[in-house]
């Protein structure tokens, strides 16, 4: 877990954990809030659900995964944080427009909960996340960061 400790990781994660409380009225990890930088960093890589971020370039770039999302789309940190988040989706089918209308949504109103969709992992491996809460990193100023999300639950499809 070296990536964790990475000032700008750290601070990044910071940014995940206060914003994800701001907006849900939650708690990312246990104790987020009393945690310190290198603590939180690893209850965030270490929680038993996925959570993966992306930026605000144009054509946004994951920024974040912890464990469970490394294992999930089948990468590494160094692959997955320079893969473009839609590539996270299927292109086809209609799960790209509903991506982005989940994303303006979140926009919007901060966050959504209770999403649900296909993603596909780096092998084609396709799986359903649901019950995620997706919602936008900000700082105490309410400059936005990026985009989060918190995967509560995932199944493997087949074909």
């Amino acid at each position: 877990m070296p990536h964790a400790l990475d000032p700008a990781v750290q601070a990044y994660n910071r940014l995940m954990a206060n914003s994800f409380r701001r907006f849900t009225g939650q708690e990312i990890v246990a104790d987020a809030a009393g945690l310190n930088a290198s603590e939180l960093a690893e209850a965030l890589f270490t929680a038993p659900q996925a959570i993966v971020s992306h930026g605000i370039e144009a054509d946004p770039i994951f920024r974040y995964a912890n464990a469970q999302a490394l294992n999930l789309w089948e990468m590494d940190w160094d692959t997955f944080t320079r893969l473009p988040s839609r590539q996270s989706a299927e292109p086809d089918n209609g799960i790209q427009s509903d991506r982005n209308a989940l994303l303006k949504a979140a926009l919007a109103q901060g966050y959504v909960d209770h999403y649900a969709g296909i993603r596909v992992s780096a092998s084609g491996r396709r799986f359903y996340i649901e019950d995620t809460v997706l919602w936008n990193v900000v700082d105490e100023a309410g400059t936005r960061h990026g985009q989060a999300a918190f995967i509560r639950r995932w199944r493997f499809l087949t074909a």
